[in-house]
């Protein structure tokens, strides 16, 4: 216990984050908190995704899973209101509100988020980001989650058919009424963060906190532009996909079922058998879970603030805590460079000087 208190401790010097021991039947469980974004918000470094609720787990196995990522000491729920895969019916969001209305202080332990942009009908008006879309699609978010306030507001992707005065006012008058707090987005480029935060400077407003993008160490592309604009603009990064859709959780076992049995990631191993098979030696020689040691390597960068995780089994979701405990030698966070390498660092100096 000593050894794991001064660990917290050399933890919360050098990265600025909170820890938070927690005992459960896993025996001392440690999880940190760190802001979101340059808010005063804390999140955990793991969000929980929860877009396999419904099409993929059960709305019984969902509950249990959420009930879990509470013990465990995850705070940061993400969901969309798409996520169900029925126009128009956000069945997540529906499953997610009828698990804060248990009550139990749910939703006070909660940092609730979900997003805007995507198909809610097949009327001109019912998606994308006009003022009168993202008004709609709040209020109706609030009545699935049964929940007065969405803590964070996400646009799902850009909409280069709306100016962004428009978007602004909109998410400024979400404010106002108390149905938003923070407001984050989702795919954006690095101008497009540029864009929308010096729009929102001088509207005198908060603009973005976090920005969610697909981010491992296979999709890297986000390290020349949009991951400069998070440092410089103090936005939190989100990263989706941290497995890159499973390709780095182990994909060259052969699997009948689940997600190493998707055609389209059997091509991606194909594609990415050599990179696949100096990872997997790597990590057979740390005695690491190809898993563990992305999510991992996600943790150990400066700018990520909590990767998103999305279990389809309570056994996946306990599966995640070890990364927490990982540390990553600068050696072997060398070797995985070389193996996956990135675009070579920030624009323009990865292409030019």
């Amino acid at each position: 216990m000593v050894a794991l208190q001064q660990s917290i401790e050399d933890i919360e010097e050098k990265e600025c984050v909170e820890c938070v021991i927690r005992a459960c039947d896993q025996g001392i469980l440690l999880m940190q908190y760190v802001h979101l974004g340059r808010s005063g918000l804390k999140v955990s470094r793991l969000c929980l995704g929860t877009m396999n609720f419904g099409p993929k787990t059960s709305e019984a196995d969902s509950f249990a899973i959420m009930d879990r990522a509470l013990e465990l000491g995850i705070n940061f729920f993400d969901t969309a209101n798409v996520y169900g895969w029925k126009v128009g019916e956000g069945l997540t969001e529906q499953i997610v509100g009828r698990w804060l209305a248990q009550g139990g202080g749910r939703r006070g332990k909660v940092v609730l988020a979900t997003k805007v942009f995507g198909r809610m009908g097949e009327w001109p008006n019912q998606s994308r980001l006009s003022a009168l879309h993202i008004k709609r699609s709040c209020e109706a978010s609030l009545r699935r989650l049964q929940t007065d306030c969405i803590d964070l507001y996400q646009m799902h992707h850009v909409d280069r058919e709306t100016p962004w005065e428009e978007i602004w006012q909109a998410m400024e008058q979400l404010v106002r009424e108390g149905k938003v707090l923070y407001v984050g987005s989702s795919n954006f480029a690095g101008w497009h963060l540029a864009q929308a935060q010096e729009l929102a400077r001088s509207r005198h407003f908060f603009g973005l906190v976090s920005e969610q993008s697909l981010y491992n160490l296979n999709e890297r592309t986000i390290e020349l532009e949009v991951i400069p604009a998070c440092e410089a603009y103090g936005i939190g990064l989100i990263p989706w996909s941290p497995l890159a859709r499973g390709l780095l959780a182990g994909a060259l076992e052969p699997a009948k079922v689940g997600r190493r049995a998707d055609e389209d990631l059997k091509k991606d191993v194909e594609k990415y058998r050599p990179k696949l098979e100096a990872y997997d030696a790597l990590c057979t020689q740390l005695g690491e879970r190809p898993a563990d040691v992305a999510l991992a390597w996600l943790l150990h960068q400066k700018a990520v603030t909590s990767p998103i995780i999305g279990p389809r089994t309570m056994e996946q979701l306990d599966g995640t805590m070890h990364a927490m405990s990982l540390t990553l030698s600068q050696d072997t966070l060398k070797r995985l460079d070389d193996i996956f390498p990135g675009p070579g660092g920030p624009a323009p100096e990865a292409y030019a000087w």
